[in-house]
């Protein structure tokens, strides 16, 4: 006999006095958890496909349910959590790769709360910026370290192409597939008027949001898909995508139930077939195939877009990070373990890669050794949460940061962790129209602004606190951070000291 769970991990709990049968919990549950029993005449829950994403408790008149954690439990064990035996139970009935949605939810330390800002004190006055200039605009891309003069004795005055951001956050990659096209819709929008980025992911980009090129970073992954020469020409920047955190070291894949319509005109691929990109780049397998492939993108763009390449926070990173500064890359982004997706093997990420605050410093610390920092930006991502993780990450050596997380929690994202079943409640990881109507892209346009210019005030704020009238001034300025409760290895590799010190 083949058991199929232990129990289910969510528990559905209906106050019968409040419910009034009107039946709206079925009608917004795409998983089909709610349904009528047509004997009883009562709403009746199967919990065993319960993901709580919590929008039958939003949307119920009378705040007859809620979804608590399942007290029915195996025996607690050290070394057999609850999670681990059911894992093994569902690979013994289905014989599949687990998979997993919206970045790693191990408790492994998160060195974003183990860091502090220092905060100026009489000596270096603080700044206010509601009454002082404070300056949080950046220029991604190449940046000159000497003046060169033409054979005239003339001062060169042309710059190598930059992006420029009115805050140091951009919105990370998200395919059109893997998320919907209204949710695309409000990325591009809000990018656009707050003056930021926001990056296609590996899925193409929808011809309607081709006048928004301005404000978007395309991207080039292994699998090509969506990749065509006017693609590459409608932003403002390309992106080759040689790994992400959520899943370092492997391709991405999206289910053939999420290629329909645009979709799959978009990614230039048929209907119904999953979109699998290979691991690698199969026309790269150095830092010279690499440069190839970069100096390919900047002639087909004529040399006027920065390119970035994304890779994911490894042991070596530091290493891989100086060979790409010399392959001719303009940014580099660096996305931490943490981060989140749509879809990844569960092994992988949860045990693959490593934090992004530490991969950030080994790479700032690196390039600053060998004199070639200026050559690149750095961009850090892999759970962005707060404008402080924002801040840190520019004093440790970033430029910017990439957010993608915090914004799908922006435009309604409860964490369900299950994007890769494509029925987000929610009409963010999902391809059905009955469900993608749910997110309005001007309401999501709207809190996503609001989220941005709150963020920015907050950056502002704790600069002003530190005395930092400049992104530029606290980047890479580890003087203005200090941690605690972190080893003197940690504390090394950050190249912080400790509270205190």
């Amino acid at each position: 006999m083949s058991i199929e769970f232990i129990n289910p991990e969510f528990e559905v709990v209906r106050d019968m006095t409040r419910c009034t049968n009107c039946g709206l919990c079925e009608k917004q549950c795409a998983n089909g958890v709610h349904r009528f029993n047509s004997v009883t005449k009562k709403l009746e829950s199967d919990e065993t496909k319960c993901v709580n994403c919590q929008r039958c408790v939003a949307f119920c008149p009378t705040r007859a349910i809620k979804i608590v954690k399942n007290p029915c439990r195996i025996s607690d064990n050290s070394n057999w959590p609850n999670d681990t035996v059911n894992e093994i139970i569902k690979q013994a009935n289905s014989s599949g790769v687990l998979l997993s949605s919206m970045g790693n939810p191990k408790p492994n330390p998160v060195y974003w709360d183990k860091i502090l800002i220092n905060a100026s004190q009489v000596t270096n006055p603080s700044i206010d910026p509601l009454r002082e200039p404070m300056e949080t605009r950046v220029f991604l891309g190449s940046k000159s370290s000497s003046i060169k003069y033409d054979e005239n004795g003339n001062i060169i005055t042309k710059l190598n192409p930059l992006l420029e951001l009115s805050m140091p956050v951009m919105f990370s990659a998200m395919s059109y597939g893997s998320i919907s096209y209204n949710a695309h819709a409000a990325l591009a929008m809000a990018a656009t008027d707050i003056g930021t980025m926001y990056n296609t992911g590996e899925g193409g980009l929808h011809e309607d949001f081709y006048k928004y090129g301005s404000n978007t970073i395309v991207q080039v992954a292994s699998g090509r898909f969506g990749v065509h020469e006017a693609y590459l020409n409608a932003g403002a920047a390309i992106e080759i995508k040689m790994g992400q955190g959520a899943k370092p070291g492997i391709g991405g894949h999206l289910p053939g139930a999420k290629i329909v319509g645009d979709v799959s005109r978009t990614r230039m691929i048929p209907e119904g077939y999953d979109a699998i990109s290979p691991a690698p780049h199969h026309d790269i397998y150095s830092i010279e195939d690499l440069r190839q492939l970069v100096y390919s993108l900047k002639e087909a763009t004529d040399y006027k877009k920065p390119i970035i390449v994304k890779v994911a926070a490894v042991h070596n990173i530091a290493a891989i990070a100086s060979g790409i500064a010399r392959s001719g890359a303009d940014i580099i982004a660096i996305d931490g373990y943490r981060g989140g997706t749509g879809a990844a093997p569960t092994r992988i990420r949860d045990n693959v890669g490593i934090p992004v605050e530490l991969a950030l410093a080994a790479v700032d610390q690196r390039l600053r050794e060998e004199g070639i920092r200026n050559t690149v930006s750095l961009v850090a991502g892999g759970s962005i949460r707060n404008a402080s993780d924002v801040v840190k990450a520019v004093a440790l050596g970033a430029d910017a940061c990439y957010i993608a997380t915090s914004a799908l929690i922006a435009m309604g994202c409860h964490l369900c962790r299950s994007c890769q079943t494509g029925k987000c409640n929610w009409g963010i990881a999902t391809q059905r129209p009955e469900l993608t109507s749910r997110l309005d892209p001007q309401i999501g346009h709207t809190r996503l602004m609001n989220l941005l210019l709150s963020w920015n005030s907050e950056i502002k704020e704790m600069m002003g606190g530190m005395g930092i009238n400049s992104i530029e001034a606290l980047c890479g300025n580890r003087l203005m951070l200090r941690g605690i409760g972190l080893t003197e290895k940690e504390l090394q590799i950050l190249g912080i000291s400790h509270a205190g010190e």
